[in-house]
């Protein structure tokens, strides 16, 4: 494929779900897109694109078809994660892998998923303490949104690190003030 690396990166990128499952074995559609670039993984690692993404793949890298690895999983139709309400304890552990910010909630209160944003990557299934999120089939522009899964990974991203920074901040300032006020000597 020709053209600079990061290009390379961009142009596989494009063609992938945005979903941000890591199954692919990577941290994201990012890492995994500089994989394939750099001949580090195959093109047949993302059960969200299933083999559609893994034709697209292909036919821009010039490779020949394979089939989903089943030890990414396996390919199924588009779904979303859906939280029983009824057994949901408000215990927040679903909120931090959620790649989109697509659950909402707080700590004590009941959560719900907002479908029209969850990818599906099922990243908030194993933090639950009481089992109570599922997959359920999505529904018609839930999905096959991969720019829109991409700029609220990206929002959720900056989000995240904007946060960082910020606790970062007001440590530094702690500490500088507690500096000041110790006594000479100590």
């Amino acid at each position: 494929m020709a053209g600079t690396p990061d290009c390379a990166v961009a142009r596989i990128e494009a063609l992938l779900p945005q979903t941000q499952c890591t199954r692919c074995g990577y941290a994201g559609c990012q890492p995994y897109a500089a994989a394939i670039a750099a001949g580090e993984a195959q093109i047949n690692q993302c059960p969200p694109g299933g083999s559609e993404t893994i034709r697209a793949l292909g036919a821009l890298l010039g490779r020949d078809f394979l089939p989903l690895n089943p030890a990414n999983g396996v390919e199924s139709a588009a779904r979303v994660a859906w939280i029983d309400e009824t057994r949901c304890i408000g215990c927040a552990r679903c909120l931090p892998p959620c790649p989109v910010d697509a659950i909402v909630g707080a700590a004590k209160f009941m959560h719900t998923v907002l479908a029209d944003r969850c990818t599906g990557c099922e990243l908030c299934i194993a933090p639950c303490p009481v089992d109570c999120i599922e997959m359920h089939p999505a529904l018609g522009q839930t999905a096959n949104q991969p720019a829109l899964n991409r700029a609220r990974y990206e929002s959720h991203t900056l989000r995240i690190a904007q946060r960082a920074d910020l606790r970062q901040r007001e440590l530094d300032a702690k500490k500088a003030g507690a500096r000041r006020t110790l006594p000479a000597g100590s």
